[in-house]
């Protein structure tokens, strides 16, 4: 049985922001939409796919830049998660290997495929990562770059809009760089009753030495997952 109806604050950059948002509308929770980061593409990258066997995303922001940049749609993709996966489809590509999960996921999965490669896997995403894709398909023996194509800058919140916002239940955590944001807004505006529900243990890490009423991450780093924690009493 669902609980008591919540207000949920949204940190996540846009355009993966409002998605989050629907669905914690469709559970029966107010979102607060106020973005702690925003995504800026970088100038001046030049895309080479020489050699490259296959393309890795770990975000659907990567996909998207990447296909700003690029006409290329022919080389194999794999994602990480369901959103990125649908994000490379709606961009035009035509084979796309998904696997839920986190980087090491990701990674796994590729290397399943080792023999199918003749090539290396090119990742393109943020200039900051979660987790080391390149490293992880290189200790598996598998040929990998990595191509910086945007960054995420931290949002900067006017003090009248921060303490609505901590007035929250509980804050939604996509990445350590969204927490190490709230953590600088923390120390300033403590907010000891805040709830702080993280995609996984690694995203919370920076919040460690912030008091909370909780610190929770699901069982597995997917969306639906944290998602079912809002009703889940600390």
């Amino acid at each position: 049985m669902p609980g008591r109806r919540k207000k949920i604050w949204i940190t996540r950059a846009q355009p993966a922001a409002d998605l989050t948002a629907e669905r914690v509308r469709a559970l029966g929770h107010d979102p607060l939409l106020a973005p702690l980061l925003q995504v800026h593409n970088l100038d001046e990258v030049t895309i080479d796919l020489v050699g490259v066997a296959a393309l890795a995303f770990t975000s659907a922001n990567g996909v998207r830049a990447f296909a700003e940049r690029s006409g290329h749609r022919e080389t194999k993709v794999f994602a990480v998660g369901a959103a990125t996966a649908q994000a490379a489809r709606l961009a035009g590509f035509r084979s796309v290997l998904s696997s839920e999960g986190d980087v090491s996921a990701l990674a796994r999965g590729i290397a399943a495929r080792k023999s199918e490669l003749k090539g290396a896997v090119l990742h393109a995403g943020a200039a900051e990562l979660a987790g080391d894709l390149p490293g992880e398909l290189e200790r598996a023996g598998i040929e990998a770059r990595r191509l910086v194509l945007y960054e995420t800058r931290p949002v900067r919140l006017a003090d009248a809009e921060i303490k609505l916002l901590l007035r929250a239940n509980a804050v939604l955590l996509h990445s350590p760089r969204a927490a190490r944001v709230l953590a600088t807004v923390l120390r300033k505006h403590p907010a000891p009753e805040l709830r702080a529900l993280g995609l996984s243990p690694a995203v919370l890490k920076p919040l460690a030495r912030i008091q909370l009423a909780a610190r929770t991450a699901p069982p597995f780093p997917l969306e639906a997952a944290l998602l079912q924690l809002i009703d889940r009493e600390a």
